[in-house]
Formats: structure tokens, C-alpha cells, sequence
């Protein structure tokens, strides 16, 4: 079941887990999961591709948190 009053450009505070008390902007809902600036940040192996001139390497990128895992946030 997706939370409903969660929506993109939200600001939220993550309330479990390993970014517990990190804040961050909705960038991204994607059903019952949802993409926070800056938090729960991964490390995404790339292989390079010529063919489309991209370079390999380690990138840092966000993963998706469940919406159970934050609540809204009001400075």
C-alpha cells in the first residue's frame, strides 16, 4: 500500500534504518518506494561502453527507501 501524502519535491526525514535522521528532497516516487537527495546513497559498478562513448567505473547514486522507512518533514 503506497502512502499517498508523500509526494515528489516533499521534503521527509528518514526515521529507521542506517540514514536515520537525514533529511533529503522527494526525487522520485516510485510506488510504495521513493527516491530521497542525498540519502541512502550506493556504489553502481558501470561497465564502460564504447559504443556509446561511456567511461566504466564506480558512481555514487541513490537507492530507493520504503515509504514506511520516512515521514514528512516540517522545519
Amino acid at each position: 500500500m503506497a502512502m499517498n501524502k508523500i509526494k515528489t519535491g516533499d521534503m521527509v526525514i528518514v526515521i529507521t534504518g542506517k540514514d536515520k535522521g537525514r533529511q533529503g528532497k522527494v526525487v522520485k516516487k516510485l510506488g510504495d518506494r521513493v527516491l530521497v537527495e542525498g540519502v541512502n546513497m550506493v556504489k553502481k559498478h558501470v561497465r564502460p561502453n564504447p559504443h556509446q562513448n561511456q567511461q566504466g567505473g564506480i558512481l555514487d547514486r541513490e537507492a530507493s527507501i520504503h515509504v514506511s522507512n520516512i515521514a514528512l518533514y516540517n522545519p
